[in-house]
């Protein structure tokens, strides 16, 4: 469903959110560069996005998120993999940030000093149950398991709070932009978008068919040697002595 509706597309346009008519092999060189390249860019990106511009240092945002490290070596180097496709990249971060998010604001009801004291048991439930979200709306994407984590354990990115949220979409936004152009150029990406394209296997089917019983019937009067319908013959090896 999702080619198709890509085909329809200009295929100046199609091209770049992964759509190709016969996908082709490529070289492992081909696959080592784009992945380095893309790697570069899209960290460069982020880091210079959050680090660099003054609306994030005033919020004390983080110049990158450490799980997006990992995001990297799922979007650039194994691309065709069902854990890098956009859906697991964007849903699966933001589901594990809110996860994360709310269940630290219930440990926070607590006191500061008990939560300091309970934070290792918050990032662990927080992983936990984000794995098992992730599971459920399938949106596995092993680093956001790291952004739930972080979300608890890590006092800077814990501080952010709600505005969490809207970090992990842009750096999750960030990422799929970056790879789709970088990917494109000589490689594909996403291999889909929503749900994997499935082929039907039909397998031939097998009538049983009632046997002739007069065809199958020895005739006993016309071919007296004759027994059954189906005759085995052995060969006969004869010995010659000298």
């Amino acid at each position: 469903m999702e080619q198709s509706r890509l085909s329809r597309l200009p295929p100046w346009l199609s091209r770049w959110l992964g759509y190709r008519v016969s996908p082709s092999p490529q070289p492992p060189y081909i696959v080592y560069l784009w992945s380095f390249i893309g790697a570069f860019c899209g960290l460069s990106l982020l880091q210079a996005i959050f680090g660099q511009l003054q609306y994030f240092i005033d919020r004390k945002v983080p110049p990158i998120l450490a799980s997006y490290g990992a995001s990297a070596v799922l979007c650039y180097g194994a691309i065709e993999s069902p854990l890098a496709q956009p859906r697991a990249l964007i849903v699966g971060h933001f589901i594990s940030a809110l996860v994360a998010v709310c269940i630290t604001k219930l440990f926070g009801l607590l006191g500061p000093e008990r939560f300091d004291d309970l934070r290792w048991l918050a990032g662990s439930l927080s992983t936990a149950v984000a794995i098992v979200v992730m599971q459920t709306t399938k949106t596995a994407h092993p680093p956001a398991g790291a952004t739930a984590l972080l979300a608890a354990v890590d006092r800077d990115v814990h501080r952010l709070s709600w505005y969490l949220l809207p970090v992990i979409l842009l750096s999750s936004s960030v990422v799929l932009v970056t790879a789709l152009l970088v990917n494109n150029i000589q490689r594909r990406f996403p291999v889909f978008w929503i749900e994997p394209t499935t082929t039907a296997i039909t397998e031939p089917s097998i009538e049983a068919k009632a046997p002739d019983v007069e065809a199958a019937e020895p005739d006993t009067h016309s071919h007296p040697s004759r027994s059954s319908s189906l005759t085995v013959s052995y060969p006969v090896i004869l010995r010659t002595e000298a």
